[in-house]
């Protein structure tokens, strides 16, 4: 396997980082969306260990009885984030590389849905956001702040999304954006990628600024299928 396949094996486990939730609202809903989030922040892709929740851990760090935690979990295995082994227990559910190509297929399409839309409804403002996002990276090397870069990579993507002030698509591509960003993750660092990304994104932005729909579009499109197309050929290690 070479360098830029290369996956993390016999790493020290992942945890998911959670705080004590708030009674006042549905414990089962609140147990919900802590879970999620710390799915989504967690490298799940980062080793072929397969990630098994704790449900006592789980709860010690909710602060809250197992009904509630058991309730979120099925919820979010009925949206795909969890599998349940019997007499294993219960894990995280990695895409296989086929579904995560589909996933950034379907994320291409509704992104560069989102970035026209962008282009009608964000005002200057929004669009002088995205570019502030990357003005530590001007003078420097993207790959040299590699996980920086990493974050200011997923917020632009989420940010952009957002700009489009849709509901429908905002919503729509939130669960396909928590494998998504996972991958973007693990692969921003291979093949200079990262210094191909901060030149997409500028050119994007540039589109913005000029309210240029259509070209906007075909970017935002673009710069997805090429990741598509990077994972297809190069990240063996989600098989």
């Amino acid at each position: 396997m070479s360098a830029d396949k290369q996956v993390v094996t016999g790493a020290a486990p992942l945890t998911l980082t959670l705080e004590p939730i708030n009674a006042a609202a549905s414990l089962r809903d609140q147990a919900y969306a802590r879970l999620k989030q710390a799915i989504a922040e967690t490298d799940i892709y980062r080793s072929r260990d397969e990630i098994r929740l704790d449900e006592k851990e789980l709860t010690e760090k909710l602060g809250v009885s197992r009904t509630p935690v058991r309730e979120a979990m099925t919820l979010l295995e009925q949206e795909g984030f969890l599998r349940t082994v019997p007499r294993r227990g219960v894990y995280i559910l990695r895409k296989t590389r086929q579904e995560v190509v589909e996933m950034i297929y379907m994320w291409a399409a509704l992104e560069s849905m989102a970035a026209r839309l962008a282009t009608q409804r964000a005002s200057n403002d929004d669009i002088a956001r995205l570019r502030h996002m990357f003005s530590d990276f001007n003078d420097t090397t993207p790959s040299d702040h590699i996980e920086e870069y990493s974050e200011a990579n997923i917020m632009f993507h989420q940010s952009l999304v957002e700009l489009s002030k849709s509901p429908i698509i905002v919503d729509t591509i939130k669960n396909i954006f928590m494998h998504v960003r996972a991958i973007r993750r693990m692969t921003i660092a291979q093949s200079d990628r990262a210094s191909r990304s901060i030149v997409d994104h500028m050119r994007i932005i540039e589109a913005l600024e000029q309210r240029d729909t259509e070209r906007v579009e075909q970017l935002v499109r673009q710069h997805s299928i090429d990741l598509a197309l990077f994972v297809e050929a190069n990240c063996d290690f989600l098989d």
